[in-house]
């Protein structure tokens, strides 16, 4: 069955993109006219604006095409989503807002506090891999995915958990805790190994876990978070929605555990791309080190053999 069925509203989130027009303008006005109202600032560069807008279409791709829609049928679709939602995202924003910007919102009474301890390796790691884990208990997931004031307050709790994750990682505001060298290698481990116990439950268990993807009005409620409730009745009338067989070929069971797998296979992508990007830092800094150090010590035996030789 197409999903055409649920209509322009439901497919394409017009509203978001509104939102999202909008944040665009608010950016570039902040970080072009208005930078000077800021004690520290410095021109927009481009690659920040390319990060900031990629992170733009990103977040619609994710949460306003198709694809949220989708992630609403099946659970594959469900794990996509937070793939690219949680993993790559964050990077994306992180990057994109310059350095004096974020300077000012991790500074501020408070919150400088709050990202301070958040942000410390550990906990970051862990809280991540906790977020993530909690929320796909089936009691937790079915109840977040039927109530959406639950599933909005639990998709920015996922993304701040990521969010913190990855700042020791990629911010380059002065004075913040940064991840460096080998550490940083480490760290990139790490993150890859926590949800791997979270992701193996899902891939390896012997039923499907989630109502809200086999139980038929389970999935109704979960569906009329994103299909308005007069779309959705008047489809009712004409076709009985029963259930994501409507939409899929796959069994609960192997919907569930492909959307496991591809979890993984993206987060071992990613983080692998960071990896190769983290060591490659490292090498270089070893090696810069290295020739300074050659220099310096070639530079000193000069200077002693002339004074020798003036002697």
């Amino acid at each position: 069955m197409p999903l055409s069925i649920f209509g322009f509203q439901a497919m394409w989130s017009p509203y978001m993109i509104g939102t999202l027009v909008f944040v665009i303008i608010v950016y570039f006005l902040v970080t072009i006219r208005w930078r000077n109202d800021f004690k520290e600032s410095e021109p927009l560069k481009k690659k920040e604006a390319v990060y900031f807008l990629l992170g733009i279409i990103l977040l619609y791709v994710v949460k306003g095409s198709p694809i949220d829609l989708m992630s609403n049928i099946t659970f594959t679709m469900h794990m996509v989503q937070m793939a690219f939602y949680l993993l790559l995202l964050p990077i994306f924003f992180i990057k994109g807002i310059p350095w004096w910007i974020w300077k000012v919102v991790v500074e501020f009474p408070v919150v400088d506090k709050i990202v301070k301890a958040l942000t410390h390796p550990v906990v970051s790691v862990l809280g991540f891999a906790l977020a993530f884990s909690v929320y796909h208990l089936p009691i937790v997931f079915d109840n977040i995915k039927v109530d959406e004031t639950l599933h909005g307050l639990a998709s920015l709790a996922l993304f701040l958990s990521a969010f913190f994750m990855y700042w020791p990682l990629v911010n380059e505001v002065p004075g913040q805790r940064k991840v460096k060298g080998l550490y940083k290698v480490g760290y990139i481990i790490a993150t890859a190994v926590v949800i791997t116990p979270a992701c193996a439950l899902i891939i390896f268990t012997k039923n499907p876990a989630y109502a809200t993807y086999t139980d038929g009005e389970a999935w109704l409620k979960a569906m009329a978070l994103c299909v308005p409730d007069r779309t959705l009745a008047s489809i009712n009338t004409s076709v009985q929605l029963s259930g994501p067989e409507l939409f899929t070929n796959l069994s609960p069971l192997r919907d569930q555990q492909l959307g496991g797998v591809l979890m993984k296979i993206i987060q071992e992508i990613i983080l692998g791309f960071i990896l190769y990007f983290a060591f490659r830092e490292w090498w270089n800094d070893e090696h810069r080190l290295s020739e300074e150090e050659i220099t310096a010590k070639a530079l000193s035996d000069f200077q002693e053999k002339k004074r020798n030789h003036k002697e």
